[in-house]
């Protein structure tokens, strides 16, 4: 792929290769076409190379996709010229489908609809199979499609967590009108919104830690204060202001580093990536089932309400069953 790096280069435009594809990145305005030119060239010196080492640009799996608001796009559709015909609603890009808002709405629902298909072949199998087989066959069918790519779902609706929920209901046999916190909580298994936690913060450690691709480290930025602070040597990151609540909830550049700073300052120094995964499972644990792990004598005697983490109800503290036989004691460590 050298040769047609080098080619992609000389007009300027950002590029990822992958085995069998390359993707073209460019930044334009509907009134500034000279990006477009740039990709129009691009796009004819790969051929004539191609043609020339006797290979052929394969045009039905090319495509093109506009990324940004819909007025903008449909303001720039007149001046693509023959690049229309390579315009697509949403496309696929490593096993991710991403659609023109970015809103990953296609591809959580396609996520949804092949889960629940193996989630249904799981139970027909269940009743021959031991919980541990049948919680591989989770783990492997299920958990691997809700973790694949997960650190972009920061900001979205909690459509996988009912997936989980679902998981875990199959696996233990409990009843759809039961909480599922307390079964997630004796499965061991973070909530959806948690492993994107995970993900989100691992990059970041590796960022920090110089093992991330430079692209992510460009995201991220050390802080600095205006003054002589303490916070100076906590190893925090800046937050960029955002302009939108979307993008504060969604920009990898925002929400990563609010995450990032929200950690404990040991957490952050960790040694090794596996001390880190260690220490940061065990935090993300704790702080999702904090009223489960929290000793009796300190749960107030009252019927106050705390949020499930693993679908937005409010939940009794005090309640029976597995809340009070999970409240006795504080769980051991997340293996990794």
């Amino acid at each position: 792929m050298l040769p047609l790096g080098n080619i992609i280069k000389k007009h300027n435009i950002d590029f990822h290769s992958y085995a069998d594809d390359t993707q073209l990145y460019i930044s334009v305005e509907p009134n500034k076409t000279t990006a477009l030119q740039s990709l129009t060239s691009c796009l004819s010196a790969v051929t004539h190379w191609m043609s020339k080492n006797f290979l052929k640009l394969n045009e039905s799996k090319t495509e093109l996709l506009l990324i940004g608001p819909k007025d903008k796009r449909e303001a720039l559709l007149p001046s693509l010229g023959n690049l229309n015909q390579y315009v697509r609603e949403q496309v696929t890009s490593l096993g991710v489908i991403l659609d023109s808002d970015l809103s990953l709405k296609p591809h959580i629902n396609k996520v949804t609809k092949t889960a629940y298909f193996h989630l249904r072949n799981i139970a027909k199998v269940c009743p021959f199979l031991t919980q541990p087989d049948a919680e591989k066959l989770v783990h492997a069918f299920i958990t691997s499609r809700l973790d694949y790519c997960n650190a972009l779902f920061t900001g979205l609706p909690k459509k996988l967590q009912l997936i989980q929920n679902s998981a875990a209901r199959l696996l233990t046999k409990t009843r759809k009108m039961e909480h599922i916190t307390p079964v997630l909580a004796e499965l061991h298994w973070l909530p959806v919104s948690y492993r994107l936690d995970f993900k989100v913060l691992l990059l970041v450690f590796k960022a920090v830690n110089g093992l991330a691709p430079c692209y992510i480290t460009d995201a991220l930025s050390s802080y600095t204060p205006a003054r002589a602070l303490r916070s100076a040597d906590a190893g925090l990151l800046r937050i960029p202001d955002a302009p939108s609540k979307r993008i504060r909830e969604s920009a990898f550049s925002y929400y990563a580093p609010k995450r990032w700073n929200a950690l404990p300052q040991h957490i952050r120094e960790a040694e090794s990536i596996d001390i880190f995964k260690r220490q940061l499972k065990t935090y993300l644990f704790n702080h999702a089932y904090t009223q489960l792990l929290r000793p009796k004598s300190l749960q107030p005697d009252s019927p106050a309400q705390t949020k499930d983490p693993s679908n937005g109800h409010r939940l009794p503290v005090t309640s029976p069953g597995r809340w009070a036989s999970l409240g006795d004691v504080v769980l051991p460590e997340v293996s990794s």
